[in-house]
């Protein structure tokens, strides 16, 4: 065999821009010659971002370049560079984002659009954006709305809600053959052959060699799995194997065709052909629409994902239905086979060629799929169904139903279908179907997955719509599954004419790193180059919940190759973390995830492998997990709060009815898309060090390594440049980080650079805290509600962190818009033995808001009285004073109320919803209209303070620096609006140098909506300061230029700060003055649901908020947005799943959905009152960061008001109770019908479930 053994490194020059994704690890490729391209080389170009490391957040995205022996043309397509071997690319170009445009050379247009469009914020997520939609355009000049939007299948965005993004991108709508490679790494042989004949003769020597073309399935179960294949095959340049053959009965379709390439072919076959031939294609088209993202879909070929044979693998049922060939070779045999006869046996000796599509019968034929996402998420359940009649007859004469997602593989109801033939297609057959395959397809209590009678409900749901569909003669034709994304409109009500055109306050200026977000340029922690003599850091995490540390056995790690040391609690030369949480677990673990040890080495994957290799035994202890347990065990943090306004008791007495109900809301990831990263270098005297973390508390950072390290905090520098979005979760853990790895730089006296994999950042971090709540509440006939009495507990986790702030203010805000004249809330932490959960972005206000709503919900059915009839007449107005005493005026609520209702003309299109839902009986719409009072800011007076230093150099360029930190949230934007005002001079002379600890001490937490007004004020002072300074040498010479007074006043000392504003809060005696100021905000949501799957589709949002004067519209919209579709993630889509031992399920994109660019609404409208002030803040405006999250919720109660319908039609009870998130399998079950209810069920109790409810 002609063999050429080729170097480990490719050569850059080839490459159009960098293959990196930080680099930390550029030294991986030296260790591993089976390396994923998000490896860096020393090009040191950092455009390319790892967001989660599994191809399942589109922020590595790079274009891949290559020439197709099929057309002869040279093909383009985005790929995750995370799943893309090294090897794979010979003979390819990579372009990243560096070779797109940069300020250096010249940007491109997509870049240009997408930051002047404010589509970006945190900046993470966007080279991976500009490379999906620069790949689409080099092959589509002129896209459709339809083809852009497919385009960022695979991209998520924490931040911005989607909307400028898909704006931005609107204005486009209009190889090497005859040698077989060998790469030869230390643990992996990677061989690329020439030829099938010598593919043959590898499969016959290393027969347990997996075939790898896009390396999307076994990439994932080396990454996750930790697999290791000493033999890795690649046929990716064998001809034989990209046929694509038309025949007189069907397409012959080469094995390592790209599903995008395959979904392109069938296009093109449907467009050709009669329809009656086509259906086939078209249910095969209707699943790669959905299936996974761009990047996947480039990546991923036809017959990896059949002989894959993954349950939940879309187009297997379909390609079984339609009876299609697999054309099977060895050397010397061929063998033609059906995709339900591939077994195992088959793989080891015979090598897979291509697959027969055959043209369609007189047949039927469906496909089906439900999935946690609309698109870009494994399915539920997948199915697909055929059926052929006797000529001229309804009689069955062939019927196949095959389902996904139920066992380890495709399933068949073949023994249902073989009794079924024969019969009529009617009532009576539909009824014998349904128990028939209920009876066959079995699927145990305890499946992995969970959702049991979920799935087995979507068993006959699926069966039924097969069923109407041939019933009314339907034919599956393209499904268009994507509306057109048309209206997404925003209003701003600011005057901005009336202002000067030269003050950038007011006025959307674009992000002050919207540019170099999109060239790739912006630097991020793990961006920063390697310092020499640097050490990767690991962690061993506790596999147990609750257990004694018997030993920790480090001898094994230290016989890893480059492993340096291992570092535990006494190699802390001072306080290991705090009183209340330690850096690293000393005698006993009291959750999955904590930290036991670290080790360094020399490279990531040294380090990663020594982790594997340290040995931990425990004594298991019990365990408490859930609310429920820790109420029964009185396990608790802190103190109960409460609240309590007027006479509970006699409000009781008082009312006509009392209703009593309870709550379940479940937790969130943050799912920023940058993961927690620190990099600490030691100076090398007096103990002075840098900490370069990606925190929201600088200040927290520098105090905990101090004493970790037992110094003053004076020899600590903290940095921050940017960081890749936060949203709460890089609040208290990154100080811990930060002291792990400086405990290891102080012990190795080398910098460390600790960077979290995806999936540890999601267990190690915690998330939104897990709700549980009680009301009881007493109304009169007419819906005027005197008298709740409520009690909230969190799930705290195993630390305090952030949970008595999150119980306090959960039990602070519960009223949210409403005057109960009679009002009691208590409010618990829970202390359980799962990861302590943590602050997110609104801080205990969504589980408290959407619990308030619930309520007075349950008040409305109670009475009969439309829901908005009961929030308008229980509404705040006017002056007015919280449970807790603090007066405040509701007026702009009101106007708020009024302006959404006008707006979204509600009263109209709640017409139409009733309307539609007459004539629709497994559809149905809903709409819901949702008032809120936010509270900005915290309820303690110290972290209201903030400091900002302003420099002015002789040239007359500015530099400001303040103790906020760049989240995404525009901070550092409208720092540079407010200093240009102020001082009176052009944006382009003031530069915003990095957040440190060495220029603003003692600064406070970034988070509670008042970053910008706290730090605001701090620059508006010092700018001040420094005008009035400058006023008499301004005076003597009124013509003059700024340069010229600066040179005139250069030696005055210009170096000053400034705090905030305080508030107060007594708990004793449950009053004060808690927060600085409300916002008041109105959303009304459409949307319409299935019955039969729990599908639902956004159809439209309106918001109207209370903004006041804001200093940039651009941004505080973006902010509304950003929150309102992650409140529409935590209240419809984003689930935590929890195994009964304590170990989450859900730690990255593959198993926790975000939503994507399908989930957004068709209408998003955005809305600012007019002429409205605030007189606490800098220039009367409001911070936007928080408030959007809650108004989320309106979703969330659209789809009940839709619910309602269904169950009002079907005679079901009307007061039900709906836990959040209201996912698609509660939506479907609630919806009960004759289908719901002949689903077998087990008895709790009788066996051990996947999962458990930890709140």
């Amino acid at each position: 065999m002609n063999t050429e053994n080729c170097p480990p490194l490719l050569n850059t020059s080839q490459m159009t821009g960098d293959l990196g994704g930080g680099n930390a690890n550029k030294r991986e490729m030296e260790n591993q010659a089976f390396s994923s391209l998000t490896t860096s080389f020393a090009v040191c170009l950092t455009g390319t971002k790892k967001g989660c490391g599994i191809g399942g957040c589109g922020a590595c995205t790079v274009m891949i370049s290559t020439y197709d022996p099929v057309s002869k043309k040279i093909l383009h397509y985005p790929a995750n560079s995370c799943l893309l071997p090294i090897c794979s690319l010979h003979g390819t170009a990579v372009t990243t984002v560096e070779g797109v445009g940069s300020t250096k050379t010249r940007i491109h247009p997509i870049q240009e659009r997408l930051a002047k469009c404010h589509g970006s914020q945190c900046g993470f997520c966007t080279p991976g954006m500009v490379m999906s939609m620069y790949a689409l355009l080099r092959n589509h000049p002129e896209p459709s709305m339809e083809q852009i939007t497919a385009a960022l299948d695979g991209n998520l965005c924490r931040c911005t809600g989607y909307r400028p993004i898909i704006e931005s991108y609107k204005s486009f709508a209009g190889e090497q053959q005859g040698r077989t490679l060998v790469f030869q790494g230390e643990r992996t042989m990677w061989i690329s052959p020439a030829s099938l004949r010598e593919l043959l003769e590898l499969k016959t020597k290393y027969p347990k060699a997996p075939v790898v073309v896009g390396n999307t399935s076994v990439g994932l179960d080396m990454k996750i799995g930790g697999v290791h294949h000493p033999v890795i095959l690649h046929p990716d340049r064998i001809s034989e194997l990209r046929i694509v053959n038309n025949t007189n009965n069907g397409l012959v379709i080469g094995a390592a065709c790209r599903l995008a390439q395959l979904r392109d072919i069938l296009m093109k076959a449907v467009s050709g052909l009669p329809e009656e031939k086509t259906k086939i294609f078209c249910a095969l088209l209707q699943q790669l629409r959905t299936l996974a993202g761009e990047q996947i879909r480039s990546l991923a070929s036809l017959g990896g994902h059949i002989v894959s044979r993954g349950s939940t693998w879309d187009l297997n049922p379909v390609l079984a239905v339609g009876n299609s060939v697999l054309n099977l070779t060895s050397t010397g045999k061929m063998q033609n086979i059906s995709v339900m006869d591939l077994k195992d046996s088959y793989l080891p000796v015979m090598e897979f060629l291509s697959v027969k599509f055959s043209f369609a019968q007189d047949d039927f034929v469906s496909a089906f799929r439900q999935a946690e996402r609309r698109k870009n998420a494994l399915s539920i359940v997948n199915s697909a169904m055929r059926v052929l009649f006797k000529p001229g007859t309804n009689v069955i004469m062939d019927l196949n139903i095959l389902y996904g997602g139920i066992g380890s593989t495709t399933v068949s109801a073949r023994k249902s279908c073989q009794k079924l033939v024969g019969r009529q297609w009617n009532e009576h057959m539909l009824g014998e179907a349904c128990r028939l395959v209920l009876g066959e397809i079995f699927l145990s209590p305890s499946a992995p997955g969970g959702k049991v009678e979920y799935r087995r409900a979507l068993l006959v749901s699926f069966l039924f719509k097969f069923y109407l569909q041939v019933l009314h003669g339907l034919k599956i034709l393209v499904s268009d599954f994507l509306r057109q994304i048309s209206e997404l409109t925003l209003f701003m009500w600011d005057r901005i004419s009336e202002r000067p055109p030269q003050d950038p306050v007011g006025h959307p200026i674009m992000h002050q790193s919207g540019v170099k977000h999109a060239t790739g340029e912006a630097v991020y922690c793990d961006d920063m180059h390697p310092i020499d003599g640097e050490l990767s850091l690991a962690v061993v995490k506790s596999s147990k919940a609750h257990a004694k540390i018997v030993s920790i056995d480090a001898s094994e790690a230290f016989k890893v190759p480059g492993v340096v040391d291992v570092v535990t609690a006494s190699d802390v030369p001072g306080e290991n973390g705090t009183k209340n949480e330690k850096a690293f677990a000393e005698e006993e673990v009291i959750c999955v995830g904590q930290i036991i040890c670290a080790v360094v080495a020399e490279s990531d994957i040294q380090a990663k492998r020594g982790a594997e290799k340290v040995k931990i035994q425990y004594e298991e202890l019990e365990p408490i997990l859930t609310i429920e347990d820790a109420i029964k065990h009185n396990s608790y943090i802190g103190k109960e709060k409460k609240v309590e306004k007027g006479n509970i008791e006699k409000g009781f007495n008082s009312a006509d009815e009392i209703i009593e109900g309870e709550m379940h809301i479940g937790g969130q990831e943050h799912f920023y898309l940058e993961p927690n990263s620190v990099l600490v270098v030691p100076r090398g005297e007096d103990n002075e060090m840098d900490v370069y973390s990606s925190t929201q508390y600088s200040s927290n950072v520098q105090e905990l390594v101090a004493s970790a390290l037992d110094i003053q905090s004076n020899k600590i520098m903290c940095h921050i440049k940017r960081v890749g979005g936060a949203f709460g979760g890089k609040i208290t853990k990154p100080s811990y980080f930060a002291v792990i790895a400086a405990v290891a730089a102080n012990k190795t006296g080398r910098p460390v650079r600790f960077i979290l994999e995806r999936h540890d950042d999601m267990l190690i971090v915690g998330n939104r805290h897990p709700f549980f709540g009680k009301y009881k509440v007493g109304f009169m006939n007419d819906g005027r509600i005197v008298a709740a009495d409520i009690q909230a507990y969190i799930n705290a986790g195993c630390t305090p962190d952030e949970s008595e702030m999150v119980i306090e203010f959960i039990v602070l805000k519960m009223d949210n818009a409403y005057k109960i004249p009679n009002f009691r809330v208590r409010g618990r932490a829970c202390k359980t033995h799962l990861p302590s959960n943590t602050a997110f972005r609104g801080f205990g206000f969504p589980q408290s808001g959407l619990f308030a709503e619930t309520w007075v919900t349950a008040v409305a059915t109670q009475t009969g009285l439309p829901p908005e009839q009961v929030r308008d007449m229980n509404m705040y107005e006017g002056l007015n004073v919280t449970p807790f005493k603090e007066q405040f005026d509701a007026t702009n609520l009101r106007k708020c109320w009024t302006e959404c209702l006008e707006k979204s003309e509600y009263y109209s299109r709640k017409t139409a919803a009733e309307e539609f839902n007459k004539q629709n009986y497994w559809k149905k719409k809903g709409i819901a209209i949702i008032p809120m009072k936010f509270t900005a800011g915290f309820n303690k007076t110290f972290y209201h303070q903030a400091a900002a230093l302003v420099h002015i150099y002789k040239d007359g360029s500015v530099l400001v620096t303040h103790g906020g930190v760049e989240l995404g949230q525009g901070i550092h934007t409208k720092m540079l609006q407010v200093a240009s005002r102020e001082l009176k001079v052009p944006l382009s002379y003031i530069h915003l140098c990095e957040t440190s600890t060495t220029t603003v001490p003692n600064a406070l937490i970034t988070a509670g909506s008042v970053g910008s007004e706290t730090n605001g004020k701090a620059v508006q002072d010092a700018c001040q300061i420094l005008r009035k300074r400058l006023e008499p040498i301004i005076q003597k010479n009124p013509e003059g230029k700024w340069e010229d007074w600066i040179k005139e006043a250069f030696q005055e000392s210009i170096s000053l700060s400034a705090t905030g504003y305080v508030t107060y809060m007594n708990w004793e005696k449950e009053e004060g003055h808690a927060f600085p100021y409300f916002i008041f905000g109105v959303a009304c949501s459409e949307v319409e649901i299935d019955c039969l799957t729990g599908d639902h589709q956004n159809i439209r949002t309106d918001i109207v908020m209370d903004a006041c004067f804001s200093i940039n519209p651009a941004v505080d919209i973006g902010q509304i947005e950003g929150g309102f579709i992650q409140g529409v993630g935590l209240f419809t889509m984003e689930e935590i799943k929890v195994s009964p031992e304590g170990k989450q399920y859900t730690l990255g994109p593959d198993t926790y959905k975000i939503p994507a660019v399908c989930d957004i609404p068709e209408q998003f409208n955005v809305y600012f009152l007019p002429n409205t002030r605030n007189p606490i803040a800098i220039y009367s405006s409001k911070g936007m960061g928080e408030a959007g999250v809650f108004l989320g919720s309106s979703v969330f109660f659209a789809i009940r008001d839709a619910i309602a319908s269904v169950r009002k039609e079907r005679g079901l009870p009307e007061n039900f109770t709906l836990n959040s998130p209201l996912t698609t399998e509660q939506i479907r079950m609630v919806c009960a019908d004759d289908f719901t209810e002949m689903i077998p069920r087990d008895k709790p109790g009788t066996y051990k479930p996947w999962d458990i409810e930890v709140a």
